[in-house]
């Protein structure tokens, strides 16, 4: 697959976004990396809305190719690759949030977690940082339990 730079629609940074990380999936990898801490194909594969294995491996190839994540080999088994936000990847987080606040406000039916919601209404720029340390020291800022989502 060629890095989507080289191909693009048109000369719009909006379509640019949108040619990297506009499909469904994508965001959900980059959202399973930053908030439940996933790493591995099998980690995301297990993600609630139920990925194909096919169309993992295209948006983890994709999202590789296009430098918003990083793939390494894994320390203790050599079968499993693991993922990680690049720099380019982590400027993507206070997209995520705002894309979280968005969900919080137009679905009451969504599980956010709307401490969170209230904390980046009041100082995005400190979550985002939070969000980012953590993420960068191999952390993640919520576990696997729906109480936690974001």
């Amino acid at each position: 697959m060629t890095e989507i730079s080289k191909v693009l629609r048109s000369d719009c940074p909006i379509n640019y976004s949108l040619q990297v990380f506009g499909d469904s999936w994508s965001l959900l990898i980059i959202r399973d990396i930053l908030f439940a801490g996933k790493k591995t194909f099998g980690e995301f594969l297990a993600s609630d809305e139920g990925i194909a294995r096919n169309i993992l491996t295209s948006r983890l190839a994709h999202l590789t190719e296009n430098g918003v994540i990083v793939k390494g080999p894994h320390p203790t088994d050599m079968r499993k690759d693991l993922y990680s936000l690049s720099e380019k990847g982590l400027e993507l987080i206070p997209i995520l949030l705002e894309l979280s606040a968005w969900g919080a406000r137009n679905e009451p039916k969504t599980a956010a977690n709307y401490a969170w919601v209230r904390d980046m209404q009041m100082d995005q720029e400190a979550l985002i940082a939070h969000i980012r340390q953590s993420v960068t020291e191999g952390n993640s800022i919520f576990g696997e339990s729906n109480e936690d989502r974001i």
